[in-house]
């Protein structure tokens, strides 16, 4: 069995693709903290290649920004291709197959609270504003 499930933050923008026959590729890096750190209590990421195909990665690509957190359920794929120099490169990425969005939505990059979204009263639109 090939599954994996990963919680982590976006490290940039998601980039959407398209192959010569119009299907859509997004891919991304996941910066996913690893449950027990060093003794000296610095926090450890791993930094995760992911993959995402056809309407999801449209999605991906609509809704996700630096910063966005994640939940995503997938398999692990490891491919080899030859480089310019002749050498032999090999790739490991996760290849999405469901994506949950996880808390707020970040705007320029900063995560802003629930609570915080909102402030004051709202103002009735049939009362005139004094300014």
């Amino acid at each position: 069995m090939n599954k994996v499930i990963l919680a982590g933050r976006l490290v940039r923008d998601p980039e959407v693709r398209y192959t010569q026959t119009g299907k859509a590729v997004a891919s991304f890096t996941l910066a996913v903290n690893r449950r027990f750190s060093s003794s000296d209590a610095q926090q450890t990421a791993d930094f995760i290649s992911i993959v995402v195909w056809d309407k999801l990665a449209e999605v991906c690509g609509n809704n996700l920004v630096k910063g966005s957190q994640v939940l995503i359920e997938g398999r692990i794929q490891i491919r080899s291709y030859d480089a310019q120099d002749g050498s032999k490169r090999y790739v490991t990425e996760v290849i999405a197959h469901e994506i949950e969005f996880m808390g707020s939505k970040p705007i320029n990059n900063v995560q802003i609270p629930p609570q915080a979204k909102s402030f004051g009263s709202e103002v009735p639109c049939d009362e005139e504003i004094p300014f």
